[in-house]
Order: structure tokens, then C-alpha cells, then sequence
């Protein structure tokens, strides 16, 4: 068969109730790559209903995800990863690895990988969860070595709910609540809210560059592919340079 006229799956794991993850996926997949869904359920955005997706769901995803034979598979969910610790999220890697036969890439780990291509650029970091599940978004990502120097969320429990803010309310409500924070780097987490469509509103509001949990996810997966991510906003460094900015 000649390899260059194969198509490249990419398997996707989401939340149940996540409706923003396969449209950005999509987006961001060229020609050659399609992209196949597994959904494993969840309704609410706390501790305690997303480390039941994760014990209880998450396993049935993977072993119907790996009927497809995906060449390589994001896990798509930021906070629940980063509920693990990075060690157990990466022990989660490694057997999702061994079942499905192919490279995972966990959102909360590659966010990390690519917010680290800035240095020791400072983060500020602005989410859709409530206090309770930011506090594990910045563990996870200090273990990784990200300097994060503010974090702030929505709030909002319903994961659903998430996807209905609009990108004009997350460059709003971004400005608002990461006024006056000197950062290089702004990551927007969640992989169902609709941050991906707004990174060019929110690079021009802030001048430096935006990652966003889609966006990093979607451009480490297709390096796992060998291909560049159709949305040409990373892989980092194609934005804006990092630069100290009141933000």
C-alpha cells in the first residue's frame, strides 16, 4: 500500500456532555486525517463526578476506541487528568497505550509540553471550573514545571453548560478577571469551551501568545501523526513572541 495516500486516524476520547472537542478537532485536522469519537459520560464539572468518568467510563471509551485502530488518540478532557496527579496521568497513558496500540496524548499533559516550549515564560491561566478543580489545574501544571502566576475560572458545574459561552464572552470575561496580571503566556483551559475560536481575538486584546487546551492538544497529536494542524495557530512561538505584558 503506498503510505502516502493512506489516511491517519486520530481517535478522540471526550466527555459525554463535551460538544466543542470534535468540532475543534476536526477543524484542526488536514487532509488525510480523520478524526473517530468515543465518549465516556459525564454531566457535571466537580472532583467527584469526574473521577467517576475516569474509573467507572473511561475504560469502556478506550476499549471501544481501539476497534477503530486509531494511529494515535487524545484524551480529551484537561481537568480530569490533572485530578491524577502527573504520575497517575501518566500511568493512565500508558495502559490506554498497551490497549489501544497506539500513542495517547492526555490534554493536560500536552498542554504542559507546550506551554514549557516558551521557557520560563510566566502563565496566566483562565478556566471554565469552579475554585476546586482550578486548584488541581495548577498543580498539574507547576508538576510540569509551567510558571503559573494567576488562575481564574467561570465557575460554571454543568459541563454542557460550558460549551454555550461564546468566545466574545471568553475574551470578555478574560479581560475582566485576568486584569492586571504581568504574564507572557495565556492558557485558556477546557477542552469544551470555545477557546480555540477565540485565540485570535484574545492575542490581539493581550499581545502575547494564547494556548488553549484544544490547540495544544490537537497540535502535539498531529506531531504524533507527522502532519501540521490545520488552524496554523501553534505549534508555539507561531503567534505573538512572548514578551512581558500587564495582561
Amino acid at each position: 500500500m503506498d503510505m502516502s495516500t493512506q489516511r491517519q486516524r486520530l481517535g478522540l476520547i471526550v466527555p459525554s456532555s463535551n460538544t466543542v472537542s470534535e468540532p475543534d478537532f476536526v477543524r484542526a485536522a488536514p487532509d488525510g486525517v480523520t478524526v473517530h469519537t468515543a465518549r465516556a459520560y459525564l454531566a457535571d464539572t466537580t472532583e467527584e463526578a469526574e473521577r467517576r468518568m475516569l474509573h467507572e467510563h473511561l475504560p469502556q471509551a478506550v476499549r471501544d476506541l481501539a476497534s477503530c485502530y486509531p494511529h494515535a488518540v487524545v484524551f480529551s478532557c484537561t481537568s480530569a487528568a490533572a485530578l491524577l496527579g502527573a504520575h497517575a496521568e501518566d500511568e493512565l497513558v500508558a495502559g490506554m497505550e498497551e490497549e489501544i496500540g497506539a500513542a495517547v496524548v492526555s490534554t493536560a499533559r500536552a498542554v504542559g509540553e507546550v506551554l514549557n516550549r516558551y521557557g520560563s515564560a510566566r502563565v496566566a491561566v483562565m478556566t471554565a471550573y469552579t475554585d476546586e478543580l482550578n486548584a488541581f489545574i495548577e498543580k498539574s501544571l507547576v508538576a510540569r514545571g509551567v510558571n503559573v502566576v494567576a488562575i481564574d475560572g467561570l465557575g460554571i458545574m454543568e459541563n454542557f453548560a460550558i460549551a454555550e459561552v461564546t468566545p466574545e464572552d471568553i475574551v470578555t470575561e478574560t479581560t475582566k478577571r485576568l486584569s492586571g496580571v504581568d504574564a507572557d503566556v495565556l492558557f485558556v483551559s477546557c477542552t469544551n469551551l470555545r477557546a480555540l475560536e477565540a485565540i485570535p481575538a484574545l492575542e490581539r486584546e493581550f499581545g502575547v501568545p494564547v494556548v488553549t487546551s484544544n490547540s495544544a492538544a490537537a497540535t502535539v497529536a498531529m506531531e504524533r501523526l507527522g502532519v501540521q494542524p490545520g488552524f496554523g495557530t501553534l505549534p508555539a512561538g507561531s503567534g505573538p513572541s512572548p514578551g512581558s505584558r500587564r495582561v
